[in-house]
Order: C-alpha cells, then sequence, then structure tokens
C-alpha cells in the first residue's frame, strides 16, 4: 500500500492571513497617533498649551518670549525634510516655502534672524533639552524625556 503524501495547503486561510495583514499596515500608516508631530519644549517655557495662531506667531519669529519673560529659541528640520514638511501643513497650517519666505524675509532685512536648523530628529530634541526657552518638534514621543509636550489649540 503506498501512502501519498500530499502538501495540502488551505489556500483560504491563506488569502484570510494577507488580507488582515495588509488591513493592520494601513490601520498602522494611516493612525493619526502612530506619525502625529508633536511639539515639545524645554521645561523652562512652562507653557502647555498653545493656539495655532500662538505656533504661528511663534515660527514666524514675531513672537520672540515665552508667557513668563523666557526668550524664544525656534528649532527646526531642514525645509525638504518629511517631518518638517509635515509640521508646516499640519500644525502650521503653512507650506513649507511659505515659512522660507518668512525667514528669509526677516534675515535680508536685518529685522530678525531664522530659526536654528539640525541635522536630524534626535539633534532637535537633545538642543530643546538642553537650551532654554526652545521649542521643537518629533514624531516619535517615545524619544522624548525631560521636555513639556505641548498641546495645540485649535
Amino acid at each position: 500500500m503506498n501512502v501519498v503524501l500530499s502538501s495540502y495547503v488551505n489556500y483560504k486561510d491563506e488569502i484570510i492571513k494577507a488580507i488582515l495583514f495588509k488591513v493592520a499596515a494601513i490601520f498602522l500608516l494611516f493612525n493619526p497617533q502612530v506619525f502625529a508631530v508633536n511639539i515639545i519644549s524645554n521645561v523652562t517655557a512652562d507653557t502647555k498649551s498653545l493656539s495655532v495662531n500662538q505656533l504661528r506667531r511663534i515660527y514666524s519669529m514675531r513672537q520672540m518670549h515665552w508667557n513668563n519673560g523666557t526668550p524664544i529659541v525656534v528649532y527646526v528640520l531642514a525645509s525638504k525634510n518629511p517631518l518638517h514638511q509635515k509640521f508646516c501643513q499640519e500644525e502650521l497650517r503653512l507650506f513649507p516655502y511659505q515659512l522660507d519666505r518668512i525667514w528669509h524675509k526677516l534675515t535680508f532685512s536685518g529685522y530678525g534672524v531664522a530659526p536654528i536648523e539640525v541635522q536630524n530628529q534626535q539633534a532637535l530634541i537633545k538642543a530643546v533639552q538642553s537650551t532654554k526657552g526652545a521649542i521643537g518638534y518629533v514624531e516619535n514621543l517615545s524619544e522624548v524625556s525631560d521636555v513639556n509636550i505641548i498641546k495645540i489649540d485649535d
């Protein structure tokens, strides 16, 4: 008696697994909590929330001091950085090139200076942690400690 062993694969189960995996991946990609832009500040800023207009004033270099009188030091990533672009569009509700124009106008007219640009998110976090009155933005709060997390009110 010959016994034939066949490798029986239930294709229906495999298809269901593949669909569930793709749905989970899409959910994670588009879940706003996973890749949300978060505003952080040095603990000396002593601010827990800002309006969109206040945040825009800070990043357009028109608000130079926190409510407690501490000078604001603004840190940003490069304009081409995807996180910077996301920050501009979602939080400031501006395009990155609009913010660049504001900074260039201030710099070239002599009425102000542009924010301090850092290379990556880790450098931005370290700069905000170590600079009195600093503000910046991050995508992943799990990497952040010893800073204020600022809520943005509409």
